[in-house]
């Protein structure tokens, strides 16, 4: 006898049947396709290389390889719970995705269950590895950026400009570590995000207290990831800068970064005496106002209470054709004059909007959210540590993400947001079939559009240098 299938009416349209099966068939096709841009980039490789696995051999049933490449991909494509992969044990895509295996061997073999990536997280932030983690996210960002050098007004041979800033994470329940926090109106983690405007890339997220002041560990977190990112892209600090708003230019973070040679611009908190130094600049020329509002530049020097010296600081004034008062605000740089001259300074320092506009892009496209809780046994080093190691994994999940969206830039002509890469290219269905031990995915008319462009450009990209 033939297996019945429940069938249900829909009630706008009779003649329209809901029915249920169990044929392979998945909704995330694109999975594949961030599959195959994470391992070009040879990253999980090199994880699997460096990385202390403390589990007994003898019960090892998923490799760290596999469970890193399950965390990263789903993320990326949406699944942000640790949970959702028992919802998706059963599809093809991610059984075939995630699996270390080749052939018909992963549409037989088990996925990992929410325990088992909740021990690889333990893991991962592991003293001996949780700065394993974060030299993958910099391998992620610098392959990137050699394989798809043109993004925006980036060129590969211009100096790379380094973001930083915080970005609070409301958190839920008992995280060690969060607090509440007057300014963002809820309890939070405080981490430091660093990204490269120019180009939308992750480089570095270091998870701060929630009650961390702005520039807390900045002075000491800057200076070595600038490091890293010589010694992994082979360049000399002159081909750094790092730009910083205005709750990072205190004394011991500009002192950090002129101790280590580091070329930096950001803004200044205005107080008396800043707008005393500027009062003689704050005079319309004579005559009527053009229609465009005008600015004006000054290099002042300036040394605040904070400050073991005075530095150069930059004054902008602006016209504002709605107000007689005439605005003004403040950057301080150790940029030399002569090479950066005031309007270049603030030219360059306005490329800052880029970077708080990926930073949205990654707390919407990923959700961003940190759930590692005490569970009454961890202490809040451990749920800090754990919670680190998830902050580097959603960071992970952005950058196979951008990457994609970066091809699609490419063979494309066109701008791309992370949120539609995913929804209108990766987000597509597929059919699985097997026929002489090889696996058929027959995509859905939806790919129709975009897939016959994006995977050529996905496979010709090139493995990182050694």
């Amino acid at each position: 006898m033939g297996e019945s299938v429940a069938s249900s009416a829909t009630s706008f349209n009779g003649s329209v049947h809901v029915q249920f099966s169990h044929d392979a068939t998945t909704s995330d096709a694109g999975g594949l396709v961030l599959r195959e841009a994470l391992d070009n980039s040879g990253v999980i490789a090199a994880l699997e290389k460096h990385l202390v696995d403390t589990r007994n051999p003898l019960r090892v049933r998923h490799s760290l390889a596999s469970q890193i490449r399950t965390v990263v991909l789903q993320r990326a494509m949406g699944w942000e719970d640790l949970s959702d992969t028992a919802l998706l044990g059963s599809d093809p895509l991610w059984q075939l995705a995630c699996s270390d295996a080749r052939g018909l061997s992963p549409l037989n073999m088990p996925r990992p269950s929410q325990a088992t990536l909740s021990r690889l997280i333990t893991c991962l932030s592991h003293p001996r590895n949780i700065d394993t983690v974060h030299e993958g996210l910099l391998h992620l960002a610098i392959w990137r950026l050699q394989c798809l050098p043109e993004v925006g007004t980036y060129r590969a041979d211009q100096p790379v400009t380094l973001d930083v800033d915080g970005l609070p994470i409301e958190v839920f329940g008992h995280q060690g570590g969060s607090d509440y926090n007057g300014y963002a109106g809820a309890r939070i983690y405080s981490p430091l995000i660093a990204s490269i405007a120019e180009t939308g890339d992750m480089v570095g997220g270091l998870l701060r207290e929630g009650n961390a002041g702005s520039a807390q560990h900045a002075d000491t977190w800057i200076p070595h990831l600038i490091q890293r990112l010589m010694d992994g892209m082979n360049r000399d600090v002159s081909q750094f800068r790092v730009r910083l708003d205005a709750g990072f230019t205190d004394g011991v973070t500009l002192q950090a970064l002129d101790d280590h040679a580091i070329a930096y611009l950001g803004r200044l908190k205005s107080n008396a005496v800043l707008q005393e130094k500027a009062s003689p600049y704050l005079n319309r020329p004579a005559g009527r106002p053009p229609e465009v509002p005008r600015e004006w530049y000054h290099d002042l020097e300036y040394q605040a209470q904070s400050w073991a010296s005075p530095r150069r600081v930059v004054l902008i004034v602006q016209e504002n054709p709605n107000d007689l008062l005439l605005n003004t605000f403040f950057l301080v740089t150790n940029l030399d004059r002569y090479h950066y001259p005031p309007e270049k300074v603030l030219a360059l320092y306005r490329q800052r909007g880029k970077a708080e506009a990926h930073m949205g892009e990654l707390k919407t496209a990923l959700n961003l959210h940190l759930s590692s809780t005490d569970r009454g046994t961890l202490t809040v080093q451990e749920v800090m540590a754990r919670n680190q190691v998830n902050l580097l994994l959603s960071l992970y999940a952005y950058q196979v993400l951008h990457c994609v969206r970066g091809v699609m830039e490419r063979r494309t002509g066109q701008g791309w947001s992370l949120v539609k890469t995913r929804e209108q290219v990766l987000k597509v269905g597929a059919t699985f079939t097997v026929h002489a031990r090889k696996v058929r995915m027959r995509l859905s008319a939806a790919a129709n559009k975009w897939w016959p462009r994006l995977l050529p450009g996905i496979r010709r990209l090139p493995p990182l240098p050694g």
